[in-house]
C-alpha cells in the first residue's frame, strides 16, 4: 500500500480548539466542531481534491492481484479494544480508561487495546442527528407499535444511547447474466360431465426461454463487522450517498468508531448474494407470463469498483420487566430497527377474534 500515516500526530491539532485549545466535539448536522468549553465552532474544511478522492472507486479486481494494494490507498494503525463478550473491536476517547462496549454493554478497558494495521476509510458520512433527535425517532417507533405493551410505550428509556461510525464496503458493478427457464402463460380449460354441465379450470402451458439480462449496481452497501448485535444495523444500512464527506477525525471527535472485520473478498461475495435479489427479479421480467422459473444462470460481474467508508449508527438498549431489548437508530435518516417487547394478552385477544371471524364466516356461507 502506498502510504503510512500516525493518526494522533497527524491530527493532533485538528482536534483541538483554535480558540482554547481544548478537546473539540463533532456538530451532528453540520459541518463544524464544537469546543465543550468555551463554545467556539471550527469548521471542517476540505477542497475539491480531498472531495474528489473521498468519491473515487477503487478497482476490485486490481486490488486483489496486487495482494490489496492499490495506489493511494492509505493504510492506518488505530487503537481498538476488542469487547471479550461480543468481539466488537470499537475505539475509546483519548482521555478514557474505561467505557462499555455499545453493542453489548459489556466492560471495556484500556489495558485491552491493541494496534491494528487497516485500510483508511475514503469517505464519512457525518451524523445528522444527535442524541435527542435520535431519542425523539426512538420514541415515535416504540409508540406506533400495536403489539408492543402500553407501559412499554410510556416508560422504556434507553440506558446508554451511544453514536457510532459502522464501516462499510460499498460496491459498484456491471453484471451480465446469461439464463435458462421456462415461462408460464395461464389459459382456461372448458371441462363438461355426463349432463353436459360446464366448468373451468385454470391450467398453465410452460415454454422453454433462454435470454440474457443487464444489471448494473452503484454503492450497494456490505456491513463490514459480523458483530452480532449488527442484524438490527443491517435493517438500517441504506444511506444517502450524495453527502459523502472526506474522511477527516474532526467528523469522528465525539463518538466511537468500530474496526471492520469483513475483508473485502468476503464482502463482495455477500455483495454478489445482494446481486442476486436485482438480477433474479430482472430475469422475471424478462421472461414475461404469468409464472416464471428460473433454471440455470451464469453471472459475469464487470467494472467492479469498491470504496471504504464510515456511516453513522446510534446504538442502545433499555430494559422492560427484566429483560433487555437492543436497538439501533440510523444517524443519517431517522430510520429505526430493534426489538420491541409484545404484550401477551393483545395476542390472545387477536387470535381469539380471528377464531371468531372464521366461524361467522363459516356459518353464514352454509
Amino acid at each position: 500500500m502506498e502510504e503510512y500515516k500516525d493518526p494522533e500526530q497527524l491530527n493532533e491539532n485538528e482536534l483541538l480548539c483554535s480558540n482554547c485549545g481544548g478537546k473539540i466535539q463533532f456538530k451532528p448536522g453540520s459541518t463544524s466542531v464544537v469546543c465543550p468549553y468555551c463554545g467556539t465552532e471550527n469548521a471542517i474544511t476540505f477542497d475539491e481534491k480531498e472531495m474528489q478522492e473521498a468519491l473515487r472507486e477503487i478497482d476490485y479486481y486490481e486490488f486483489i492481484k496486487n495482494n490489496n494494494t492499490a495506489k493511494n490507498v492509505v493504510v492506518i494503525e488505530e487503537a481498538f479494544v476488542q469487547c471479550p463478550n461480543c468481539g466488537a473491536s470499537t475505539t475509546l476517547d483519548p482521555n478514557t480508561v474505561s467505557s462499555e462496549c455499545p453493542y453489548c454493554g459489556s466492560p471495556i478497558v484500556r489495558e485491552q487495546e491493541q494496534l491494528k494495521k487497516i485500510l483508511e476509510p475514503q469517505a464519512i458520512i457525518p451524523f445528522v442527528l444527535d442524541k435527542k433527535e435520535a431519542m425523539e425517532k426512538f420514541n415515535t417507533w416504540m409508540k406506533k407499535s400495536f403489539w408492543a405493551p402500553k407501559k412499554a410505550k410510556i416508560y422504556a428509556r434507553p440506558e446508554k444511547l451511544q453514536g457510532i461510525y459502522a464501516p462499510y464496503w460499498t460496491f459498484d458493478a456491471d453484471t451480465v447474466t446469461d439464463y435458462t427457464g421456462e415461462r408460464g402463460d395461464d389459459y382456461e380449460e372448458r371441462h363438461y360431465d355426463s349432463d353436459g354441465n360446464e366448468t373451468t379450470t385454470t391450467e398453465t402451458r410452460w415454454t422453454r426461454v433462454r435470454g440474457t439480462v443487464y444489471v448494473s449496481f452503484d454503492d450497494l452497501p456490505v456491513l463490514a463487522t459480523d458483530t452480532f448485535k449488527n442484524k438490527y444495523i443491517g435493517n438500517v444500512s441504506y444511506f444517502d450517498y450524495s453527502q459523502l464527506r472526506p474522511y477527516k477525525k474532526q467528523f469522528l471527535s465525539g463518538f466511537k468508531t468500530e474496526s471492520y472485520t469483513i475483508d473485502i473478498k468476503d464482502a463482495f461475495e455477500k455483495a454478489k448474494s445482494s446481486m442476486d435479489f436485482e438480477i433474479d427479479n430482472k430475469i422475471r421480467q424478462d421472461i414475461g407470463g404469468d409464472h416464471q422459473r428460473i433454471l440455470s444462470k451464469h453471472t459475469t460481474y464487470n467494472n467492479v469498483t469498491f470504496k471504504h467508508i464510515l456511516a453513522p449508527i446510534w446504538i442502545s438498549s433499555y430494559q422492560f420487566k427484566g429483560k433487555v431489548y437492543n436497538f439501533v437508530v440510523n444517524g443519517q435518516t431517522g430510520k429505526v430497527s430493534g426489538k420491541r417487547p409484545i404484550d401477551a394478552m393483545k395476542v390472545v385477544l387477536a387470535i381469539l377474534l380471528a377464531i371468531i371471524l372464521i366461524v361467522l364466516i363459516y356459518f353464514i356461507s352454509k
